[in-house]
């Protein structure tokens, strides 16, 4: 490993100064969640020296707010932590079990959301499932903030849309009405701790007679970055998710793949589960919309 510097600001303003100036010296800064990616990062791809940011001691990025029209998840809180959150397990529950896929249990006493989608792996098992849910990103910067849709934000195999200077508060999420709920599903070829060969997340609104008056879909795993699946979306709304919509949903997150082969599975192979786990993952969400 190489030489670092280590800062821990105690507010978003200090951090954003430290981010400018590093970015205005052109000497690198990265940011520090849980750190479960950066430190293995820091110990194989790229040992270069630069100075660890860690946000954990901002009050911002702590903040778990559950309120009536909106959720505000810190980047910086453990899924660990929230997975022991039942009002919110019961409000998000697909979103909760993609949290709590992130590795083993040590490590998501560590590992954050906000860190898994700034991270900005196409397999990261959170960020279909944040898609599915509609969670706008919180960053912050010097001209008082912004905000953009999670879909919008990974733009790249370990890219994301954060310029110099800013960096992640948390997540907002509107608060679900009682007949909406998500869920997520992801293959892998071993039963724990493993990267997706597919992952997607799910979430329906279902009114009292049974039909969907309006859904998300999130894919992971199968292209350069998670996806956002309108047509999938489309395919389900207005049906009482018979066998057929829940096909068009599958064949619609077939269609929108452009996954690679690679040891865990061919492009193909990725092309039929995706559009498989759609299908379970609607109606799990199903069920638990009308509380089944």
């Amino acid at each position: 490993m190489g030489a670092y510097a280590y800062v821990a600001p105690q507010s978003v303003a200090e951090c954003i100064s430290v981010l400018t100036e590093h970015a205005q010296s052109g000497e690198p800064a990265q940011i520090l969640a849980g750190g479960t990616d950066l430190l293995v990062q820091m110990r194989s791809a790229d040992a270069s020296p630069r100075t660890i940011v860690d946000i954990k001691r901002i009050g911002e990025t702590n903040r778990l707010d559950i309120g009536a029209d909106e959720i505000y998840i810190g980047a910086a809180i453990p899924s660990a932590a929230l997975y022991e959150n039942q009002e919110l397990k019961g409000l998000l529950p697909g979103l909760i079990e993609a949290s709590d896929l992130i590795g083993s249990t040590q490590v998501q006493g560590r590992a954050t959301m906000g860190g898994n989608l700034c991270n900005a792996s196409p397999a990261g098992d959170s960020i279909p499932a944040m898609i599915a849910v509609g969670a706008v990103c919180d960053i912050a910067n010097t001209d008082g903030g912004r905000q953009i849709a999670v879909e919008d934000f990974v733009t790249g195999v370990g890219q994301n849309a954060l310029a110099d200077g800013e960096f992640l508060l948390g997540l907002k999420i509107a608060t679900p009405s009682a007949n909406s709920r998500d869920a997520y599903l992801r293959f892998i070829p071993r039963t724990e701790m493993d990267i997706a060969v597919a992952g997607c997340g799910v979430s329906l609104t279902i009114e009292s007679d049974g039909t969907c008056s309006a859904a998300k879909v999130g894919i992971g795993a199968v292209a350069p970055t998670p996806l956002i699946v309108p047509a999938a979306a489309a395919a389900l709304v207005g049906t009482q998710l018979e066998e057929a919509a829940l096909q068009a949903a599958g064949e619609a997150c077939t269609d929108a793949s452009s996954p690679i082969s690679d040891k865990r599975g061919t492009a193909e192979y990725r092309r039929k589960v995706v559009a498989v786990l759609c299908r379970r993952a609607a109606a799990i969400a199903q069920s638990r919309a009308t509380g089944g």
